[in-house]
């Protein structure tokens, strides 16, 4: 199916009566994607520019700002789908989640469980506030859970949470410094790491400061960092960077932010579940719905249920399809009734064998052939009617024929009361039955015809 050229983005989580609500439109709109998806989200704090990012990646030059609504969805190419989330610790018109850390902490994890390569946007430098600043990382094992039982040792036992999480990319903006280290130079990857390091001693202080970037290192071993110059010194300029044109902002500027654009399009990977379950368009849209509905419900999104929520899901739509395609080829190629049962079973097989391919192109995960299991039992129960109408076709076939063969016969009753009539009586009869022998096709009830019914 074509996908849907979007000109502005649309909100796809937002705030509701002290809730996350999901837009039911935008869930519409990956409904129609087939393809697997490639889902870039772009977290930060509030006013650092990420909705310049994504209207960059979006290939526009002006866009929404990521303020008002949680999640907006970009979708720019068939393989493409690209989250912004508002600024983490922005005060939202009126009271609904104003300041709450525990709301901020959830958009977290939302962007991470639903992000194929997640982008953390800052200010100025990658130090102890900014890392400070990314608390929420620290929080994802009391967020999320890999599997239904619960995972007691925290970020010590979590490894599993690795194969399923995004690449980690960390955007610096209006970077100051120079990228040197010990008087050498060195890149923005390297400047990453030098500020991952683990700070030396067992002060409680210390341990509080390296959590952080324990949490980093562990949950995201693929790692890159962009720096970006200031977009310009022009202070009207930057005022409304969202609507002016890219050659109004500073050289530097333009070529790094096609660096990080270059390196999305390029390197961006496909969003993949746990056992390389590719995310298509309307996976995520399954997935965005039960992730917020577990939040909203005081759970803990739980992979693993997302996954069977999803398997059962296309499963069941797998079965419906196959169902479909069985009835529309019986009843496309029997011409009922059939001449014998077994032209109608040497039909039903091969629709069968049909069917189930059709079921497992487009069912996963259907552990313990559950769903097949289902399907041949819905199968059979559909046979058993093609069976039935097959022979009420033969029965009401085989009645017309002995009705039109006998039409002579009654309409001519009163001569076999005459001299003679016996014989002539029993003459008709044997052409009738010679010539209802003679038809074709009468199919399986033709014993059932005979004289007296007619």
């Amino acid at each position: 199916m074509a996908r849907p050229e979007m000109m502005a983005p649309i909100c796809l989580v937002e705030n509701f009566k002290e809730q996350l609500s999901v837009n039911q439109k935008a869930i519409e709109i990956l409904d129609t994607i087939s393809q697997p998806v490639v889902v870039v989200a772009i977290v930060g704090l509030y006013r650092t520019g990420k909705s310049y990012l994504m209207n960059r990646l979006a290939g526009q030059n002006h866009g929404e700002k990521l303020t008002l609504s949680i999640v907006w969805l970009y979708i720019v190419h068939p393989t493409k789908t690209y989250l912004g989330i508002r600024g983490l610790n922005h005060p939202l018109p009126s009271c609904v989640f104003q300041g709450d850390p525990k709301n901020d902490s959830w958009i977290f994890a939302l962007a991470v469980l639903l992000s194929s390569t997640f982008v953390y946007n800052s200010m100025n430098t990658i130090n102890h506030q900014a890392l400070e600043q990314l608390h929420y990382v620290t929080e994802l094992t009391e967020l999320i859970r890999a599997k239904s039982s619960p995972n007691p040792d925290g970020i010590k036992n979590s490894s599993e949470f690795v194969s399923f999480f995004p690449d980690f990319i960390w955007t610096v903006r209006d970077f100051m410094l120079r990228l040197k280290l010990n008087g050498e130079d060195i890149t923005e990857d390297q400047y990453l790491e030098n500020a991952l390091k683990l700070i030396p001693g067992n002060h409680p202080r210390v341990q509080a400061s390296n959590l952080p970037r324990e949490c980093i290192r562990h949950f995201f071993p693929k790692r890159k960092c962009f720096v970006f110059d200031r977009p310009t010194d022009d202070k009207e300029l930057l005022q409304k960077i969202e609507t002016i044109s890219e050659d109004q902002l500073d050289p530097k500027f333009q070529e790094q932010t096609r660096a990080f654009v270059s390196y999305i399009f390029t390197y961006a990977k496909i969003k993949t579940l746990r056992e390389g379950i590719k995310v298509t368009g309307n996976r995520l849209g399954t997935l965005v719905t039960t992730y917020v509905d577990a939040i909203n419900s005081g759970a803990v999104p739980c992979l693993d249920d997302a996954v069977t929520t999803l398997a059962q899901r296309e499963n069941s739509a797998a079965v419906q399809k196959a169902t479909d395609h069985y009835s529309e080829q019986m009843a496309q190629r029997l011409s009922l009734p059939t001449d014998t049962l077994q032209e109608l079973l040497d039909v039903h097989t091969a629709c069968e064998k049909e069917a189930i391919a059709v079921f497992m192109e487009y069912s996963f995960k259907d552990e313990n052939q559950q769903f097949q299991k289902k399907l041949l039992e819905l199968i059979d129960e559909k046979k058993r009617i093609f069976m039935l109408k097959n022979e009420e076709a033969s029965d009401k076939y085989c009645q017309e024929e002995l009705s039109r063969l006998s039409k002579p016969l009654v309409e001519n009753i009163s001569m076999f009361s005459a001299p003679g009539g016996h014989r002539l009586y029993m003459e008709m009869r044997e052409k009738i039955e010679r010539d209802y022998g003679q038809v074709p096709r009468k199919g399986v009830k033709v014993r059932r015809g005979s004289m007296r019914k007619g």
